[in-house]
């Protein structure tokens, strides 16, 4: 839609003409339960009162707004045509005063997508259920705005809704609700809130299932700070949600920023609500903190789901203070809020909840995230250069979360622990309630740190590409070390950046005896340029393993010389750590920074499959982290289905369904590392015998000692067994029977979609790409279903077909829809060589199509290019 896609220059100029002091927002939501319009969207009435001061008098400045239908416009006492001031998109304001006042009052629409007010109806009790989200620029999908984070103010939120329902903002509800409607429906009016950025405005509304408590402190000063906790879900998950683990996870992330960052919370309340068909993890909210409600956990979970929870409830929180106290002027700098929070949540994680291994997950799942995306051709500096609202959409991935949190990370490192915590208070402190850019942040580190952060932040947030380091060795005639160096690549031509690391480098020795792999000497050092001596090192014992980035200090990939990749292939099972060393870590990190080093070697083609496989198939059930057992689960089907040669994957899936009926059975009953197996037998499954004892766990017929088929799993089975051929629409639509609610729709869709069927695929692919009826959540769960790795005759036919629909469908659906389409729907699993000829093709012949849509296909177009080199390396093994 023209205007839509705000740009940076056009934020600047606003934000130089304009102070915003107050929003007053009324929102009358009756007409969620009401029936759908015979045509056109279901709508709410929505009317937004700005105040704001102009620089400049006789000036003509924009409002935004994303609606069908503007009943009035009225600016300064003065009454609009709404025809010659609304485009579809935007409110044109000429002949603007010193101070000024609009009331634009307006009929919008609920959305399906997860954009602006997302309306759900809940098909197990007929209720609708509704939340807000709006990063980085929905809520103009809900109320008039200026949609930029530097204009920031005061909200004033008010809200009709059906009388029996739970209704919640930003600010604390003001007073009991008041009847209208001779009681049928209420009004709320909240608390208003101090100045905030739109994005982060939120309501929530609907019968939710609310549970309350409190959050008590006694501040240094004497004072006794209290926050009310709300913790809210749906009623059909109610009989499965855990708020009290939810607030003991809240209550000491609470304890931990209050007694890190010297600034009490300052949002009076802090609610957290678990929503339906949510397109993100979470929303930083404040005082209203949204989560998908998978979180939720319907069936048995691992210890590391429970873990992952708690790593994004910290996330969030961290928000509370980098993001929406102080926040980035404009979306250049998200890694401001993003980087901090990631980081600081794993480190919140670590310091002040059971979850002590958490940098272990860190190093191996985030940190993998941050890799793939570093070298992808779109990759960027944790400092981009974002253009407008499309390009910060899509910068909200690997580089600027878990790249911007692992290069925080390093920089704790550099600088130091007090040095960094005492930089985040004086920022806070400094600019409270205000916007910032990266140089606000850099001079109070250089403050407190002694250091030149000027030449720090160049090196690290404004070049892009990951460094790789390599141990290099010489020995003298008795075996002992006489030079240890570690030489550092730049990531390529492009990015030819040599960074200063500040690393752990390990000795590792085997003790036949004990059957273990550990560390006997350690040494830090600042690597910089292609080659440091690590003099500290010299004249040890001749090591069976190096390891650099011991302990994970800095960003990087990790290459081995010789001797250590022989260690590892013969006893990576071995590897253990000795006790929490510095980085506060447990027993197991050095085996999984050895995993991730091991995968990205496979990514990279420098480790055939088949390699990294064995390693899977011979160590993978000695990993005693369930998160670590999980990744290499996740990598190991990837491996089999994309970095595999075509011939060999046969016998290496049997390989693999072998191996994971074996770690099946001989798993601890109950233990989370069986489920773990479980799911794993369930994606790998492709021989009769294998597929014979799913099919007997769904039914009954068949047992593992220990092993809950609960209704997630079942699912997950029955997933398995459609995609085989082995269950029908009739065996899927009677699980949905025993599981009629929203979950158990979003598989029903997605088991439909995964049968071996020409007919099956045709209707899969029009309900996403022809029509438009799909919520998120289904459209996602259909893509899942209709990519399968092993139907690969079914889906050639729509390669074609889907380069000549990516316009068109970037054009006419949402932003979300769009990126799941072009993302979900690339024909990836086809992995031949025409694929990659067709999107090079489109890639040329496509030269004006919308940049982040050309992004996206650049992406899938490398992760193809990547499998393919991956294909031959293990062809030629």
């Amino acid at each position: 839609m023209p205007g839509e896609n705000l740009t940076r220059t056009e934020a600047r100029e606003r934000a130089a003409l304009l102070t915003v002091s107050g929003y007053d927002v009324a929102l009358d939501l009756r007409s969620a339960i009401e029936p759908p319009p015979a045509t056109g969207p279901r709508t709410f009435r929505s009317t937004t009162t700005i105040r704001f001061a102009c620089t400049e008098e006789g000036a003509t400045t924009f409002v935004d707004l994303v609606a069908p239908h503007v009943h009035s416009v009225t600016l300064n006492g003065e009454t609009l045509r709404v025809e010659e001031v609304f485009d579809g998109v935007r409110v044109t304001l000429s002949g603007l005063r010193a101070a000024n006042e609009v009331t634009i009052d307006a009929q919008c629409a609920y959305s399906r997508t997860g954009e602006g007010l997302h309306h759900f109806l809940d098909p197990e009790d007929g209720q609708v259920y509704l939340y807000t989200q709006y990063e980085p620029a929905d809520a103009r999908r809900v109320f008039a705005t200026f949609e930029q984070p530097d204009l920031k103010a005061p909200f004033d939120f008010t809200v009709t809704a059906p009388a029996d329902w739970t209704v919640l903002s930003n600010g604390a509800q003001e007073g009991e609700p008041r009847p209208v409607d001779d009681g049928a429906a209420a009004l709320w009016r909240f608390a208003r809130t101090e100045s905030i950025s739109t994005y982060i405005t939120a309501v929530v509304a609907g019968p939710y299932h609310y549970v309350a408590d409190t959050y008590r402190r006694t501040l240094e000063d004497g004072s006794e700070l209290e926050i009310p906790l709300g913790a809210l879900c749906r009623k059909g998950l109610a009989r499965y949600f855990d708020p009290q683990d939810i607030f003991t996870v809240t209550k000491q992330g609470l304890d931990f920023f209050h007694d890190h960052f010297d600034y009490p919370y300052p949002f009076g309340k802090y609610d957290q609500a678990f929503v339906p068909e949510y397109n993100i993890g979470a929303m930083e909210n404040p005082g209203c903190v949204t989560f998908r409600e998978e979180f939720v956990f319907r069936g048995r979970v691992t210890e590391a789901s429970y873990e992952g929870r708690a790593n994004v409830i910290l996330h969030e929180m961290a928000h509370m203070w980098f993001g929406d106290l102080v926040t980035m002027e404009w979306w250049d700098d998200l890694w401001l809020k993003e980087s901090f929070a990631d980081f600081m949540g794993a480190f919140a994680l670590v310091e002040s909840t059971r979850f002590r291994d958490g940098w272990i997950t860190f190093a191996n799942r985030r940190k993998s995230w941050a890799y793939r995306a570093d070298q992808l051709p779109s990759t960027h500096p944790v400092t981009a250069d974002i253009r407008d609202l499309e390009d910060a959409k899509l910068n909200f991935d690997g580089i600027t979360y878990a790249k911007g949190a692992s290069v925080l990370k390093q920089l704790v490192a550099y600088v130091g622990k007090d040095a960094f915590l005492e930089g985040a208070r004086r920022y806070f402190k400094r600019h409270q309630w205000g916007n910032t850019r990266l140089e606000d942040l850099l001079s109070v580190l250089e403050e407190t740190s002694g250091r030149d952060m000027a030449e720090w932040s160049k090196a690290w947030l404004q070049t892009a590409g990951v460094n790789t380091l390599t141990p290099q060795l010489t020995y003298d005639a008795a075996g002992r070390v006489t030079e240890l160096a570690v030489l550092q690549e730049a990531a390529s031509a492009e990015h030819p950046v040599l960074r200063p690391h500040r690393v752990a480098v390990g000795l590792y020795r085997r003790d036949p005896a004990r059957g273990v792999l550990e560390r006997y000497a350690r040494a830090e050092v600042d690597v910089a340029g292609p080659r440091t001596p690590v003099a500290e090192l010299a004249g040890a014992e001749r090591p069976d393993l190096v390891l650099v980035n011991d302990d994970d200090l800095t960003y990087c990939k990790v290459r081995f010389d010789e001797a250590s990749l022989a260690t590892l292939r013969a006893h990576l099972g071995e590897l253990t750590d000795p006790a929490p060393g510095p980085s506060g870590a447990g027993h197991s990190l050095a085996r999984a920074l050895c995993w991730s080093a091991v995968w990205n070697l496979t990514r990279d083609g420098l480790m055939p499959a088949r390699d990294f496989l064995d390693l899977v198939l011979r160590f993978a059930g000695q990993e005693t982290e369930i998160g670590v057992l999980q990744m290499l689960h996740g990598q190991a089907k990837l491996a089999l289905d994309h970095y595999t040669a075509r011939e060999r994957r046969p016998e290496a899936g049997r390989l693999l369904s072998e191996c994971a009926v074996t770690r099946l059975r001989q798993a601890e009953p109950g233990s989370g590392h069986q489920l773990a197996w479980a799911r794993f037998l369930a994606a790998v499954a492709s021989r009769e015998e294998e597929l014979r004892l799913l099919q007997g766990l769904l039914a009954g017929t068949a047992r593992i000692d220990g092993l809950a088929v609960d209704q997630e799993l079942r699912w997950t089975v029955l997933g398995a067994l459609t995609a085989a051929g082995l269950a029908d629409e009739q065996a899927v639509d009677a699980e949905l029977a025993r599981d009629d609610t929203a979950s158990g729709k979003r598989h029903q869709v997605r088991c439909l979609a995964a049968r071996p069927s020409a007919a099956v695929k045709a209707q899969a692919w029009a309900s996403v790409v022809e029509s438009d009826t799909l919520s998120n959540s289904l459209v996602e769960a259909t893509i899942s279903g209709f990519a399968q790795p092993g139907q690969t005759e079914l889906t050639a036919p729509y390669t074609a077909r889907y380069f000549e629909m990516l316009e068109t469908v970037w054009a006419t659906r949402s932003i979300e829809i769009g990126m799941a389409v072009v993302r979900g729907l690339f024909p990836a699993a086809q992995g031949d060589q025409a694929t990659l000829d067709a999107a090079d093709a489109w890639l040329t012949g496509h030269p004006d199509a919308a940049p982040a849509l050309r992004r996206l296909v650049s992406e899938a177009r490398d992760d193809l290019a990547r499998a393919l080199r991956a294909q031959r390396a293990d062809a030629a093994a």
